[in-house]
């Protein structure tokens, strides 16, 4: 064994543990960005919508989780691969954990950062995922600034990396660069758009809708209505703190209730007039819909997201739905945020990574797992061989062997 390769086998990761992006803040090349969104803050407007969506919400963490898999699994003879899965940096972090983040900003952002550290002399790699809604690319377009806060930005404060294939050093001596995934968009050069673009007024439709019931709740669903009020008073703020105090002792949800206060007369006419509400109907349907319309504009499926738990368990329409997004959304992502990485690790590690594959297994079974692999294929109406020894083991078998890969 070569000394070069001997160093490499004991070095993958950056013995540091803080984040990389604490390491000291570096000169920034070029304070002018590309804004992101018309005030910049679009990453800020799609996390909100996100925290508040819930069917929207649902389907961002499920894509991250198919996205992810359920680890890795390579050669077994390339210990330095299988070290790298397990960590990836020098926090420790899994390949599979970084892949994640990754996955999730990607589907909540439609654009993802990869940070990549190295040394001159390549003696080792590591990979942080950096938060998207932190990072801007400047002005070259050649590389990408991080800000903790770009509602307040201050040169100062600010980062520089240089775009994948690009490297620079930093003031620790490694060399770092970024890689920047994207969703296409026309028109859009700088950043990507989410998938789910043409579905975001129907993800604030089913939050209003959500946040309308939740109001009618803290109401005890009392009728709305304006009360009437008869009193005397010397001024208006006076009548302005009747009004007030009326509400918080008598409205429930200040607003439901509209107080009015006019001059008082001999008798009291004080009275409350109910404006009744017969919308129930419109707004259940305005919500269904805008669920829907979410589901497709996300080009997911309702079965992976929960949405029919309701109305029955059908493992084989969620199997079958499942393998049309593997199909269609999970091998394509995939193959989008691995290909860099098999990349990296070829070209600063020396290590042939085109074994490095993500494991998928559906959200449910529809064999049992003591049945043998030629069982399974006979049922499947695939080829089979019993006398074959690869298809003699359990399916049970080959479910364990690839847990104990991907840790």
């Amino acid at each position: 064994m070569s000394q070069n390769k001997a160093i490499k086998t004991r070095a993958v990761a950056v013995e540091n543990r803080v984040d990389p992006y604490f390491l000291g803040a570096a000169k920034v090349h070029n304070d002018h960005f590309w804004r992101w969104g018309d005030d910049n803050l679009l990453p800020v407007a799609l996390a909100l919508m996100a925290r508040r969506s819930t069917t929207h919400r649902r389907i961002i963490n499920d894509k991250a989780d198919y996205i992810a898999g359920k680890g890795f699994t390579c050669d077994e003879q390339q210990p330095l691969l299988l070290d790298f899965i397990r960590s990836a940096n020098g926090e420790g972090e899994s390949l599979r954990s970084i892949l994640h983040r990754l996955a999730f900003d990607k589907a909540l952002f439609g654009n993802a950062f990869l940070e990549v550290v190295t040394d001159p002399a390549h003696t080792f790699l590591s990979l942080y995922h950096q938060d998207a809604s932190r990072c801007r690319v400047a002005r070259d377009s050649e590389h990408i600034l991080l800000h903790p806060d770009w509602s307040n930005f201050h040169e100062k404060e600010a980062r520089s990396l240089p775009l994948y294939p690009r490297y620079e050093e930093q003031a620790d001596g490694t060399l770092r660069t970024m890689i920047h995934y994207k969703d296409y968009e026309p028109t859009y050069r700088h950043y990507g758009v989410p998938a789910y673009i043409a579905g975001m007024n129907v993800s604030a439709i089913a939050y209003k809708t959500d946040r309308w019931n939740i109001a009618r709740l803290d109401n005890s669903f009392q009728l709305s209505g304006v009360m009437m009020l008869d009193s005397s008073v010397d001024n208006d703020a006076e009548a302005e703190r009747i009004v007030r105090l009326a509400e918080e002792k008598f409205a429930g949800n200040p607003g439901q209730v509209m107080f009015v206060i006019r001059e008082g007369s001999e008798d009291d006419h004080s009275r409350f007039i109910p404006i009744e509400s017969r919308n129930e109907g419109d707004w259940q349907s305005l919500h269904e819909q805008a669920t829907s319309d979410i589901v497709v504009a996300h080009s997911w499926f309702r079965s992976l997201s929960g949405l029919d738990y309701t109305s029955g368990f059908s493992s084989e329409r969620i199997l079958q739905e499942y393998e049309v997004a593997l199909n269609t959304v999970i091998l394509s992502e995939q193959a989008d945020l691995t290909e860099p990485i098999r990349e990296l690790i070829a070209s600063v590690l020396g290590v042939d990574a085109s074994s490095l594959e993500i494991v998928n297994r559906p959200p449910t079974r529809s064999k049992p797992i003591y049945m043998k692999v030629w069982e399974a294929r006979k049922a499947d109406g695939l080829d089979y061989d019993p006398e074959d020894e690869r298809q003699q083991q359990f399916l049970s078998e080959i479910t364990k062997y690839n847990i104990k890969s991907i840790n």
